[in-house]
């Protein structure tokens, strides 16, 4: 994928360098692979709330999310010859219990964001978010991000360690504090094996929501100040 992005940029754009390579999610990872893969190319990247290789324990919850979702009777011989019904419902709510922290539900932030109830939340938010997408291109990314290394090719060979310290960017590395599955910690052993990155947690109750705060403008402060800072440096 950061290959034909790259090839893309340069053959369609006449872009050879790239000032700053941001993502979140399974755009931090593509952020980290721009990294490793063209450290000639890329002066600083931004990660938010990814990893450079998907850890063992974000691979198990995934494992839950494509259970969920192929558990429904549209689940067919490897595919969705149909859109599921429950199994969308089930992926949904699987899901709501990840992707927001433990506070966020206590506190009953889904009031402030327009949702009447913790049901209307579940239905209105999670449910639909994944209904009005294809669920044969669900599991093709989920696949994608349980596959998610920087090694993981001729250049490094599976050496995570080699491909981090190639990393030759400037580097502000943003995990939630309390998402639940792109953690801290696994972000906070990258980051040190990287010549010139900064771990800077995002603080904030959102869980991995938090990076990407369309509706949630302190995080979104917080994460444009550190790309600010990035870019004057």
């Amino acid at each position: 994928m950061s290959a034909c992005s790259k090839r893309l940029l340069a053959e369609v754009f006449g872009i050879e360098r790239v000032r700053l390579v941001y993502g979140f999610s399974m755009g931090a990872q593509q952020a980290f692979h721009w990294g490793a893969l063209f450290p000639d190319r890329v002066d600083r990247i931004a990660p938010i709330c990814g990893s450079a290789k998907t850890s063992p324990h974000n691979f198990v919850f995934l494992e839950g999310v494509k259970a969920a979702l192929t558990a429904d009777p549209a689940w067919q011989d490897g595919w969705f010859a149909t859109q599921p019904t429950r199994g969308f419902q089930a992926m949904g709510r699987v899901y709501a219990s990840w992707g927001l922290s433990q506070a966020f539900y206590r506190e009953e932030v889904w009031r402030r964001i327009g949702f009447s109830s913790l049901e209307d939340f579940l239905v209105g938010s999670w449910e639909a978010n994944f209904r009005r997408r294809d669920a044969n291109d669900l599991l093709a990314m989920l696949w994608t991000w349980q596959q998610a290394d920087i090694s993981a090719n001729e250049l490094y060979g599976g050496d995570l360690g080699k491909a981090l310290a190639a990393i030759a960017a400037d580097a502000i590395v943003m995990p939630c504090e309390t998402d639940l599955y792109f953690t801290v910690e696994d972000n906070r052993r990258e980051v040190a094996r990287m010549p010139k990155a900064e771990l800077r947690p995002i603080p904030s109750i959102w869980g991995h929501r938090a990076g990407n705060p369309a509706l949630n403008p302190e995080d979104a402060a917080f994460i444009d100040a550190a790309v600010k800072e990035l870019l004057a440096r």
